[in-house]
């Protein structure tokens, strides 16, 4: 099975001056944790939601903030992106993605085409769904135990 039949095509992307307010407001608005940074049009890195958590301050939005809390916000994109990140290509099969996830410590495989242009995203999450197809029904029932 190819990844492109099961990959998320739905990407969205930040450039290496975007600031950390900028991700932290994308992931406050959205159901994700990834975002790929882009700098003319190619792949240069990914930036998850932990990374953003571990480069901010604890103490925002806190009775405690302080300016120099708020300043981590202004921080960039470029200071926190996991730099050459792991790729595959949209043939490339379920069997290579999942032996990536395993080799390395990684939750997300950007998918690329041969100008290393992003068209996908693959998630651990994405490949278990895959695997594991549920009706709404027991969706709703995992939920509700979780």
């Amino acid at each position: 099975m190819q990844v492109e039949k099961f990959m998320t095509s739905r990407v969205v992307t930040v450039g290496f001056d975007d600031t950390l307010a900028t991700v932290r407001e994308i992931f406050a608005q959205a159901s994700f944790h990834h975002l790929l940074v882009i700098e003319e049009g190619k792949l240069q890195g990914v930036v998850s939601d932990r990374d953003l958590l571990r480069a901010i301050s604890p103490f925002i939005d806190s009775v405690v903030e302080s300016e120099r809390d708020l300043g981590t916000l202004k921080k960039r994109v470029h200071q926190i992106m996991s730099r050459k990140p792991i790729t595959l290509r949209p043939e490339s099969s379920l069997s290579e993605a999942v032996a990536l996830f395993l080799a390395n410590k990684i939750s997300c495989i950007p998918i690329v085409d041969a100008e290393f242009r992003p068209v996908g995203i693959v998630s651990w999450r994405d490949v278990l769904r895959y695997l594991v197809p549920m009706d709404e029904s027991e969706a709703s029932v995992d939920e509700e135990s979780a």
